[in-house]
């Protein structure tokens, strides 16, 4: 699919029209689906000559990267973006999601024959229909594509890296080589740090080395795991809203990572040139000051993507030493002014995570906690920014529902998250959860009032763990299905060898409708009343 001509190619067993249409196009982008790992390469084994089926082995039977292959593939530009953004769902999800038609092809993949006239019809009609689909995931994870050509732009790469991973970019607009070390253990503390209570933590980060994995201590009354990933504490059931003589404040530290990694020289070894990286992260807070978001964000992509690039082995930036000590160095920060914290006599601590804490204190202890942030951000060279809410449902440090002064909400979890036409999942429980906490609204008001089909699909994919899906006594040859709660109907459940397992979070009796749904109205045979329990049960979990 040409988007600018609006047209589409065709091409069968044409090697020689599929390398002038190559030519043709060589200078274009090339969008797909999980394309950069396979599809590429099959396109320039075929332009180079070589069998594609041999490349096909090579990636698929014996697990190798296409790039292996052959150096002959270097000699092929390709600008190649993929749009396989969200690594864990395939396009068939996705497509799901949207609420389309999520069919499959009758014709078997591993066909020993010419296929038939009518086979390869059916074919075709399929691959139009993905192509249609990239397009659409495309369109609508644009923003993705603008902040990677941004990053290219901006850092002045050519057109080729845009094949790259954002975390590739990164290493390359840092300069950066690789650097083989065996230190990653090699655990030293900042000098800034003041730790006189807790001094457990301490001594298990001293002599950590991956075993055990994590310490569990309370911390101000709240439970909290400390491991070499991050720290998380948190009231687990919490609800409560502020007096008017109270306030609950998320206090975060911006930039926590990039921002340990330049005031403690933990950027990885292999940039040779640490003052870039400074020089970014300098650019990305001015431009949040200035609240101009568009330019910040290249310069705000490289802070965010460098902390992980520092633990990817496949990476320039690769140094587990440094990507560990920047974990560590920002849990005991946070201990560090929680410690402090505890002199304001009205403190609550709700929750630690990654880069914050969530607090309740009086009114009148405002400035003496205000007083004691500012004290911890001179010594430490941190810096941070405070928001305040009034209400807090709370199931752990990953699922909870803050509701701001003016009555907006935030949320964090699969339960209360705002879902998107890409993650489109029992999206009515969703609604009927949010609104009965944050409006009071009943479950069965928000669920037995909505008449659109596709809020209450569920969409199930069976891996490829197991060998195939059973509806009923019947086996389907699909992976990808749409499933509703239905008033008749039959359990779909997952097989491998003997064992026959039930599919988690799916009705026992369910309908599949794996035809496009975005216009389909709520029918009778629909089960409301599983979508209600399920979400009573949620509720539940938050609030005990």
């Amino acid at each position: 699919m040409d988007t600018d001509s609006q047209q589409e190619t065709i091409i069968i067993n044409d090697p020689e029209k599929l390398i002038q249409f190559y030519h043709q196009h060589k200078k274009d982008i090339w969008v797909g689906f999980n394309s950069n790992g396979y599809d590429r390469y099959i396109l320039k084994s075929i332009v180079c000559g070589f069998n594609p089926k041999e490349v096909n082995d090579w990636i698929i039977v014996q697990h190798k990267k296409g790039w292996e292959f052959s150096r002959q593939f270097n000699m092929i530009p390709l600008f190649s973006y993929d749009t396989m953004v969200k690594r864990d769902k395939s396009l068939k999800q996705l497509e799901g999601f949207m609420g389309h038609d999520i069919r499959e092809t009758t014709v078997p993949f591993d066909i020993d024959r010419k296929l038939t006239d009518q086979e390869l019809d059916e074919v075709i009609f399929y691959c139009r229909h993905d192509v249609h689909e990239t397009m659409e995931v495309f369109g609508r994870q644009l923003v993705e594509f603008q902040s990677h050509l941004s990053l290219i732009n901006e850092f002045k790469l050519p057109l080729k890296h845009i094949s790259k991973t954002q975390a590739q970019l990164a290493g390359t607009i840092l300069g950066a080589t690789k650097n083989e070390t065996d230190d990653e253990y090699d655990i030293f503390l900042p000098e800034t740090l003041r730790i006189n209570k807790y001094t457990n933590v301490l001594d298990f980060f001293r002599n950590y080395t991956g075993d055990p994995k994590e310490l569990k201590i309370d911390v101000l009354g709240v439970p909290h795991v400390f491991a070499g990933g991050g720290v998380h504490g948190a009231i687990s059931k919490f609800y409560y809203e502020c007096d008017s003589d109270e306030l609950m404040i998320m206090a975060d530290v911006d930039q926590l990572y990039p921002t340990i990694m330049t005031e403690y020289n933990l950027l990885s070894r292999g940039v040779l040139q640490p003052v870039k990286f400074k020089n970014i992260l300098d650019t990305s807070l001015k431009f949040k000051a200035e609240k101009k978001k568009r330019e910040r964000e290249p310069y705000k992509r490289i802070c965010n993507i460098t902390y992980g690039a520092e633990g990817d082995k496949y990476n320039a930036m690769y140094d587990p030493r440094n990507r560990l000590l920047v974990c560590i160095y920002g849990q005991l920060f946070l201990l560090d002014l929680i410690e402090k914290l505890e002199f304001v006599s009205s403190i609550e601590l709700i929750q630690s995570n990654t880069d914050g804490i969530l607090v309740k204190i009086k009114r009148e202890d405002f400035d003496l906690f205000d007083d004691i942030v500012y004290e911890w951000e001179q010594r430490t060279h941190l810096h941070m920014s405070f928001d305040f809410y009034k209400k807090i449902y709370q199931k752990d440090v990953n699922n909870y529902l803050i509701v701001e002064l003016d009555g907006e909400h935030k949320s964090k979890g699969a339960y209360v998250k705002e879902l998107d036409h890409l993650d489109y999942d029992l999206p009515i429980v969703n609604k009927a959860v949010v609104d009965y906490l944050v409006k009071g609204v009943p479950v069965e008001d928000t669920i037995n009032h909505c008449d659109k089909l596709i809020e209450f699909q569920k969409i199930t994919k069976i891996s490829g763990k197991f060998d195939y899906a059973l509806y009923g006594r019947k086996r389907r040859h699909e992976r990808v299905f749409r499933l509703f709660a239905s008033k008749s109907g039959k359990e779909l459940k997952k097989v491998k060898g003997e064992s026959i397992q039930k599919i988690g979070y799916t009705p026992d009796v369910c309908k599949i409708v794996n035809t496009d749904v975005t216009k389909e109205k709520a029918p009778d045979w629909l089960d409301r009343s599983w979508y209600i329990d399920l979400a009573k049960k949620r509720i539940k979990d938050f609030l005990g």
